[in-house]
């Protein structure tokens, strides 16, 4: 088994981290460059920063951010947050970001995934999918999970591998924010589908959900928010708990 890795997600409203149930009822969690280089102290293997107010204002606020950010942090980490071209990358790949996250713009235009790959190498490209199951299909959603797409989750994380994302981050709506456990389903699936790694978000509630996510789901990377910010689960201990039951850990 390779090395898995644990990933603390901050969303950012006005400049503060918030946290919310299945993408609405958002509450404050804190302030983003204090708890990212908390959670570099405690041994997070990387961390994502999501804009999710970035479609409605000014980019420069956040790239400004994301330059404080990178002078607090000696761990990779990952922007996001209304990138829809080249010319949204480059300052926030300037400022110190290490990966960026692309989402609804690739949906709308997947050309922007192989632009991305060819311009700054596929290990800059993270593919976002949010998704929700409909039936039997899992419906791929944008705009912060409000517009359902005609897109399902599986075709659409092979064709984004192909166009050359690096990894695919999959948040499975139903369960974010829930602390009931990843949906393991979906990610084994992807997991032996894809060629890439894949993130799973969306559940983690115990560090039980982690050894699940990792052993049943075969997940490459696991990502949390709410259960590290409001200080139910701390990172050593995670670490420590996954180490003593067979899954390899930095």
């Amino acid at each position: 088994m390779l090395t898995k890795r644990i990933i603390p997600c901050l969303d950012i409203k006005d400049g503060r981290t918030v946290k919310g149930v299945n993408f609405a009822d958002l509450r404050d969690a804190g302030d983003p460059i204090e708890l990212g280089a908390r959670y570099a102290s405690q041994g997070a293997d990387e961390l994502v920063y999501l804009d999710i107010t970035a479609t409605q204002q000014d980019r420069r606020t956040f790239s400004a951010l994301v330059r404080e950010i990178a002078r607090h942090l000696d761990i990779p980490f990952t922007v996001g947050g209304g990138i829809s071209s080249i010319n949204d990358v480059a300052p926030l790949l300037e400022a110190g970001a290490d990966k960026v996250s692309i989402n609804s713009a690739a949906v709308r235009n997947p050309q922007l995934i192989d632009e991305l790959a060819r311009e700054f190498g596929s290990q800059m490209v993270v593919l976002a999918i949010d998704a929700r199951k409909s039936g039997n299909q899992w419906q791929v959603f944008t705009n912060g999970g409000t517009q359902p797409t005609e897109k399902k989750l599986f075709s659409w994380a092979k064709e984004g591998q192909e166009r050359g994302a690096g990894e695919i981050l999959f948040t499975s709506m139903d369960h974010d924010g829930m602390k009931q456990g990843f949906a393991i389903d979906p990610i084994q699936k992807l997991s032996r589908l894809l060629n890439i790694p894949v993130i799973a978000s969306g559940g983690a509630g115990r560090q039980e959900d982690f050894l699940s996510v990792f052993k049943l789901g075969e997940a490459d990377a696991a990502l949390a928010a709410g259960i590290f910010h409001f200080g139910q689960l701390s990172l050593p201990t995670l670490k420590q708990y996954l180490s003593k039951n067979g899954v390899i850990v930095r």
